[in-house]
């Protein structure tokens, strides 16, 4: 069964590059949220598409009218994070486990 453990550890790296790669993305956008960016760059609304499905929710559920300030990228961020630590090193660890 070697191979369904170099397959879950591939997984697991694939995994991890995503979740990786969205947290920039998340990051970037909070970023270009500061300078108040063209809201018809391509670059800024690819940005937006692709992380407004996650941010979109969380901002619903905060209080943020209350602050002033946006709170979701950072949660998010928050939930990247514990998904690479908990789902990723799991998967790796089964992997470990199947050699």
């Amino acid at each position: 069964m070697p191979i369904l453990g170099f397959f879950l550890n591939a997984l697991a790296n694939t995994l991890s590059w995503l979740l990786w790669a969205y947290m920039w993305a998340i990051i970037i956008r909070a970023l270009l949220s500061w300078v108040n960016p063209d809201p018809w760059n391509p670059i800024v609304q690819f940005l937006q598409r692709i992380t407004e499905p996650v941010l979109g929710p969380i901002r619903r559920r905060l209080p943020t009218r209350q602050l002033g300030l946006d709170l979701s990228p950072l949660l998010a961020v928050l939930a990247i994070y514990f998904l690479q630590s908990f789902a990723v090193d799991s998967l790796r660890y089964l992997a470990w486990r199947m050699r």
